[in-house]
């Protein structure tokens, strides 16, 4: 099993852990109607889907 020969300082173990962050998902435009809304969901104005109705209006 490989050992490090080396430790790893405080710096460069954080700065390994600082890439790992989470970035919000950002709202985009429906196709339909224009509104805004999350990606991947159904929008809250129009209720369509890619392309097609999901909810009956």
């Amino acid at each position: 099993m490989a050992v490090p020969k080396k430790k790893m300082s405080r710096s460069r173990t954080r700065q390994r852990k600082a890439a790992w962050k989470f970035e919000a998902p950002q709202p985009t435009a429906c196709p339909q109607c224009g509104s805004a809304k999350m990606p991947h969901r159904v929008c809250p104005s129009c209720g369509s889907y890619k392309g097609r109705e999901a909810i009956p209006s």
